[in-house]
């Protein structure tokens, strides 16, 4: 995904990509989402070889915000609130290294911020144990297949999304309510 002119990219891994999707299509001055694959070696990875753990790719979502609207930073505020960053390679039931938290960053600008709010974050202690999320650079990022794009907006009955991906959505509408779209 490139933003168009005035627009950033962010590159995010935390789980799911289909949690990460739905929560940031409702974040104001989010442009566009689309859920991927980042951070491994093999070239344009099918979703198979990446559950297989055979291509080294995270599950990630590629969005481009407006940030004259919402900041980097507000972003990775928003990405740490809604998933568990101290655990490895794993959220909830989900684990391997598909499923690990993940900034790959665009730019040197991203790297400093990303790795500023973690300090801060770990300082805070908000969490029993130290963050574990990857701040790497971006080496190339391939879209999902089709079908698992909007996933949670084509089929919010599927008992995944019902358990799993609600809930998540629900916690980023109460916490983050003056950053929802109107």
């Amino acid at each position: 995904m490139t933003g168009r002119a005035g627009t950033e990219v962010a590159t995010l891994a935390g789980g799911c990509f289909w949690c990460l999707e739905a929560v940031f299509k409702e974040v104001d001055g989010v442009e566009g989402v689309v859920s991927g694959y980042a951070g491994g070696t093999t070239v344009a990875p099918t979703y198979q070889e990446v559950c297989a753990n055979a291509t080294g790719h995270a599950e990630a979502i590629q969005l481009a915000f407006n940030p004259g609207q919402i900041s980097f930073r507000e972003i990775l505020q928003i990405f740490f609130s809604v998933h568990d960053p101290t655990t490895l390679d794993r959220q909830g039931e989900d684990v391997g290294t598909q499923y690990r938290s993940a900034i790959f960053y665009h730019d040197d600008r991203q790297r400093t911020i990303a790795e500023a709010l973690i300090r801060e974050l770990n300082e805070a202690r908000l969490w029993n144990r130290h963050i574990v999320t990857q701040v790497v650079p971006l080496d190339k990022f391939y879209p999902a297949e089709d079908y698992h794009r909007e996933y949670f907006s084509r089929h919010p009955e599927q008992s995944y999304c019902q358990a799993v991906i609600s809930p998540k959505v629900d916690k980023f509408r109460k916490q983050w309510t003056k950053r929802l779209k109107k």
